[in-house]
């Protein structure tokens, strides 16, 4: 006698719960941007897998250390200490590594060495994976600069333009909405405002497009053209001003890092002032700065080209001209 397979009462095949993907962040550099960038995305639980890279490797150890002894308070994830052969099944590599500025040096004398330390770097990574989206990221106590390195890292890979590039201005953005907001007496997030252009100096506030609900902010009562020029000007020397009182700079990166890479993991779209390759956006070629950004799991999916005014073009071309300037005084 044939016996039958029992079924559940519902008719019902029982599944087997589905396969959990598995996300890797590789962060390499564990200063205090890096290790405090692998803490909020730990906390946050962006990844499953976070690993930190780092040629001190007692203290890329201890960081890894430190962070795996508070698992058990947050979503859990695998932390450890490793080297570049992680990068092999990594999605995202973080890079925050790079020497600062001493007495004396220029900035140009600065750029070209971290130019040569970032090419190393992405060598390593390209050794071992041609799939990870590979993100720069501002360090101002490296003042790398961020954007001309976002290049180079860009033209020693070899990987598409999409696939690598830099936080840009989203952390400049930030900082310059929160300050309008406390101006207009409302919350950071409802603030809609954001700069491009440089990581630096020459960054441009996009004023023709600063707006709550909708509305450009020239049009409500509060607004003042001194108090505006005050907050850019605030933004642009905030990171000095804390790094003046703290000695550094790391929780407002880290947490502008933490929100590009779960952009990019979950697949968002979501929009961000990035530092890529421009391939003839506002009439500007072969230089990386900052324009909105269209984020997901391949990296960037496209560029937004938003109408500037006259005077925003003419500064942002002037951006893309110091950058240019200083792409071409270094050896690639």
């Amino acid at each position: 006698m044939a016996v039958k397979k029992m079924l559940p009462k519902n008719n019902k095949k029982i599944l087997s719960p589905p396969l959990v993907e598995t996300t890797r962040v590789v962060v390499v550099g564990t200063g205090f941007v890096g290790s405090t960038a692998a803490y909020t995305m730990m906390v946050q639980g962006v990844a499953s897998e976070i690993i930190l890279i780092d040629v001190n490797k007692n203290k890329c150890e201890g960081e890894a250390m430190d962070l795996e002894h508070g698992l058990s308070f947050v979503k859990q994830s695998r932390v450890w200490a490793g080297d570049y052969s992680d990068c092999k099944d990594a999605d995202v590599v973080v890079i925050t590594a790079g020497l600062g500025q001493k007495p004396g040096q220029t900035r140009l004398e600065l750029a070209a060495i971290n130019a040569k330390i970032i090419g190393g770097i992405i060598e390593q990574i390209r050794h071992y994976t041609d799939k990870a989206v590979i993100l720069m990221v501002t360090n101002p106590l490296v003042t790398n600069p961020l954007d001309v390195m976002t290049y180079v890292a860009l033209k020693k890979s070899g990987l598409p333009n999409y696939q690598v590039f830099g936080t840009g201005t989203t952390l400049d953005s930030s900082r310059f909405r929160y300050l309008l907001a406390q101006e207009f007496g409302v919350a950071p997030d409802s603030m809609a405002a954001y700069l491009i252009g440089e990581h630096g100096d020459s960054e441009v506030p996009v004023i023709s497009h600063a707006n709550l609900m909708g509305e450009n902010i020239t049009s409500f009562k509060e607004y003042d053209q001194k108090l505006v020029d005050d907050a850019y000007n605030h933004t642009k020397n905030a990171a000095q001003e804390v790094i003046c009182k703290k000695g550094a700079t790391y929780y407002a990166i880290a947490l502008a890092i933490s929100r590009i890479v779960r952009a990019i993991l979950f697949d968002e779209d979501h929009v961000f002032p990035l530092s890529s390759l421009l391939t003839g956006q506002y009439g500007l070629n072969d230089v990386c700065l900052s324009l909105p950004s269209v984020v997901g799991r391949t990296g960037i999916k496209r560029v937004l080209e938003v109408k500037l005014n006259d005077e925003e073009l003419q500064k942002l071309r002037q951006s893309a001209k110091i950058i240019s300037e200083t792409i071409k005084s270094i050896k690639l």
